[in-house]
């Protein structure tokens, strides 16, 4: 997000500017990663128990790459 300001120097609004990563990264990287998540989700008998095993997963994901998940998605889209 980026502000937009007005004349007088104050913030008016906000803007994004968005990118779509290229095929291979949706493929090769996001695609299998959404997929591993999700099994881990669905392993579990509450959705609660899920969303808390796959989040602890992605965290160690995070470690290993020794990664900020900021910048793992800066990663991702400078690969697009």
């Amino acid at each position: 997000m980026t502000p937009s300001y007005g004349s007088d120097g104050s913030i008016v609004g906000y803007h994004s500017t968005r990118r779509v990563p290229n095929a291979s990264t949706i493929r090769e990287i996001i695609m299998p990663l959404y997929r591993e998540l999700g099994a881990i989700e669905a392993s579990h008998r509450s959705s609660k128990e899920g969303l808390a095993a796959s989040f602890d997963r992605l965290v160690s994901i995070l470690e290993e790459k020794e990664l900020e998940y900021e910048e793992f998605v800066a990663d991702l889209m400078k690969a697009a």
